[in-house]
């Protein structure tokens, strides 16, 4: 097995949580390397293409599913410096103060063991330094915060219209919150809004980490390391601290990196992967699974994209993959009548021909010469938005071993996903709205695709007690005083909110935890 040099933290993944507390910690003095197990990547090896857009995300998938609702990981997952957040569409909305205390308000759902004030000043405070372009006095729906460093994105023909129908149903729209810049920011340039946003964005106009929190860490003496999987995290003797990760790299040797502190900012199914990869004789279960309760309380977004085509050059093709408006008028949990749980509608997303989100994908049904009439119809004259919902965390939703495994051992992650009735619900509702919505905007035809699965949370929570939870309020295993769970993992409750914000909110309120009590942790 190869050894290294013991560092003070190792991160694992460098996507949205990993490259923030790489920054912050580098920038406090630490000695931090970030593994990663996709290629080393920078911007310029990036290309404005739905084939190379492709390369950004999970390219070795490693989960088995059941049950009756697929996540998408293809589609949610990412692989390489920047991980997931190199081909995110940058809808940065916030989550409101009730998604903090569903349990203690509603008694539904989990309480987040802090209130969305404790979280406020972070939300600031990342905004400042990625940028993001919105209008916070139109978006009514909108938590207390600091107005949005940038003004609202480009709105065409497409966003316009759609917003017609949205005004003729009695709904309210705004600016979409999105972290892609308006107007240059901090030495990046303004979007040119081509519709590349899936493709990682070669001119930095979109919030990356390639350009935002890695360029930070980096210039402080902290190393990136491509290639390399991990698959455990190793502990002392007594099973009391993490001392470091072991990882395979590209030629399919093992290595031990020591680490005072290990993080693990993987993807969401990857880290309780690793958690329970890890089991000793003294943590039979896995790590930090006292509780029992790694890998549950594992969530989606239940998503639909809705369609219409119109007589009219509806402009299409520019702007922002995310979309241009925004609508959250049904966020209220009990606003959708037989359902709880929030959603919310992106207006106006920038479409290509091909691919996930184009044109021909939206009727896949239609092939041959009717295909090449409703393509002409579609380049110019389609509309499209997205409605996304609320999953509630249930503990049957969740990530195990499975007993199939990879090339180097060890089991495969299964999950198992059903969407709950809530969720359903809800779903049901945005996709009967959505068409009404493009009928009501004057669509002479209108349509919905299938049930989607939007973003991943969950597998990792955290609570006020060892007992409910697998982490505490700063991220930290109730079980291991120097292992920290970034990402997504640690939420206990979905929103119906795009979670990238939130990510980098919560890994920024960790990291700065982790300087200020460094002895704690290490």
């Amino acid at each position: 097995m190869g050894e290294h040099d013991k560092v003070d933290a190792v991160i694992v993944g460098s996507g949205a949580a990993g490259s923030v507390y790489a920054a912050i910690l580098a920038e406090g003095g630490k000695d931090v390397l970030v593994l990663e197990k996709g290629p080393a990547r920078k911007l310029t090896d990036l290309y404005s293409s739905q084939i190379w857009a492709r390369r950004l995300k999970w390219g070795t998938p490693h989960v088995v599913e059941k049950g009756r609702n697929s996540i998408w990981f293809n589609f949610n997952a990412g692989q390489g410096f920047g991980g997931a957040a190199m081909h995110h569409y940058g809808v940065w909305p916030r989550y409101h103060p009730e998604d903090f205390r569903e349990k203690t308000l509603y008694g539904k759902g989990l309480d987040w063991p802090f209130s969305y004030d404790v979280l406020r000043p972070f939300y600031d405070k990342v905004q400042r330094d990625v940028g993001i372009s919105g209008d916070a006095r139109q978006e009514k729906w909108r938590p207390a915060g600091e107005a949005y460093p940038l003004p609202p994105v480009r709105v065409t023909e497409h966003g316009k219209t759609i917003a017609k129908g949205f005004e003729a149903m009695g709904m309210q729209t705004s600016p979409i919150p999105i972290a892609v810049l308006s107007e240059p920011y901090k030495g990046r340039e303004a979007c040119i809004w081509d519709g590349w946003c899936d493709a990682g964005c070669p001119t930095g106009a979109l919030a990356n980490p390639l350009v935002t929190y890695l360029p930070r860490a980096t210039d402080r003496g902290a190393k990136m390391r491509a290639g390399c999987r991990v698959t455990r995290v190793l502990t002392d003797p007594a099973g009391k601290k993490a001392t470091g990760v072991e990882y395979y790299d590209d030629k399919g040797k093992r290595h031990f990196q020591p680490a005072d502190m290990v993080i693990l900012a993987a993807f969401a199914v990857e880290n309780p992967r690793i958690l329970l990869n890890s089991a000793t004789d003294k943590h039979p279960n896995g790590l930090a699974n006292s509780s029992g309760l790694v890998g549950k309380y594992l969530m989606s977004h239940p998503a639909v994209s809705v369609y219409g085509l119109f007589d009219h050059d509806m402009e299409n093709y520019i702007g922002a993959t995310g979309g241009q408006l925004f609508n959250q008028d049904h966020f209220g949990k009990n606003n959708t009548p037989g359902a709880f749980g929030s959603r919310q509608w992106e207006i106006g997303l920038a479409l290509k021909p091909n691919d996930l989100l184009g044109i021909a994908m939206s009727r896949p049904e239609i092939y041959g010469r009717e295909l090449d009439k409703f393509m002409k119809q579609g380049v110019r004259g389609m509309g499209s938005m997205v409605g996304v919902c609320e999953e509630l965390p249930e503990m049957e939703n969740r990530v195990e071993l499975s007993s199939q495994k990879d090339k180097y051992g060890f089991p495969l992650a299964r999950v198992i996903h059903s969407t709950g009735q809530d969720g359903n619900a809800l779903l049901q509702q945005s996709m009967k709205e959505g068409v009404a919505i493009f009928k009501a905007a004057g669509a002479r035809e209108s349509w919905h695709g299938p049930q989607g699965g939007q973003h991943l949370m969950g597998g990792a929570i955290m609570g006020e007690t060892a007992e409910l939870s697998v982490t505490d309020e700063n991220s930290r295993t109730h079980d291991m005083p120097n292992l920290v769970i970034g990402g997504p993992s640690v939420f206990p409750t979905s929103s119906c909110v795009n979670s990238t914000f939130t990510i980098h909110a919560v890994a920024m309120k960790s990291a700065e935890h982790i300087l200020k009590n460094w002895s704690e942790y290490s």
